[in-house]
């Protein structure tokens, strides 16, 4: 890789996803190349939904998403190409239609990060846009209109929350 400026963006994306992975316990983050790394797979142990072969909404708990940061990728970023779903097959939401996953705009270089957290929120449905005229899939759409009592699929955060110290007794002043 001959630019710098890339490969140093590059570095940077993957000590902070990883620390990311290593904070959560929800996230498994893989790195498909060593050094400054364009190419990821992104596991989330989480609820999500997705259709059984009867084709019935079902919880599923198991996530994967390819992750790519092209060599142009801090000058224009397309969603399409960034991101690619690839399990479960019948995933259930109304921006995936595998293998394509929408989060909606992606600025060029946006963190990896950022995407990860986005992809999260997107899978647990935390996040969820109901508009038939912008879904990838209508059927998911017109379905969660009807079922928003059961969003988000999966309350739990990314990354563990951190615990205070203890600070020890406290003193009650009156």
């Amino acid at each position: 890789m001959t630019d710098k400026v890339l490969a140093a963006f590059l570095t940077r994306q993957r000590e902070e996803g990883l620390a990311l992975a290593a904070a959560s316990d929800l996230l498994d983050l893989a790195p498909l190349e060593a050094g400054p790394c364009q190419r990821y797979l992104a596991g989330f142990r989480c609820d999500g939904l997705a259709r059984d072969d009867a084709g019935e909404v079902v919880v599923a708990d198991r996530f994967l998403l390819a992750i790519w940061l092209p060599d142009d990728y801090l000058r224009a970023a397309d969603p399409f190409r960034v991101l690619t779903w690839l399990e479960p097959h019948r995933a259930f939401h109304p921006n995936v239609r595998p293998p394509f996953v929408c989060i909606g705009h992606l600025s060029p270089g946006t963190p990896l990060v950022d995407l990860l957290y986005r992809c999260f929120e997107l899978v647990t449905w935390n996040k969820v846009t109901m508009r038939e005229d912008d879904a990838l899939d209508r059927d998911a759409c017109a379905w969660a209109r009807g079922n928003q009592d059961r969003f988000p699929v999966d309350r739990r955060p990314l990354k563990r929350r951190s615990v205070a110290p203890d600070p020890g007794p406290v003193e009650v002043l009156r």
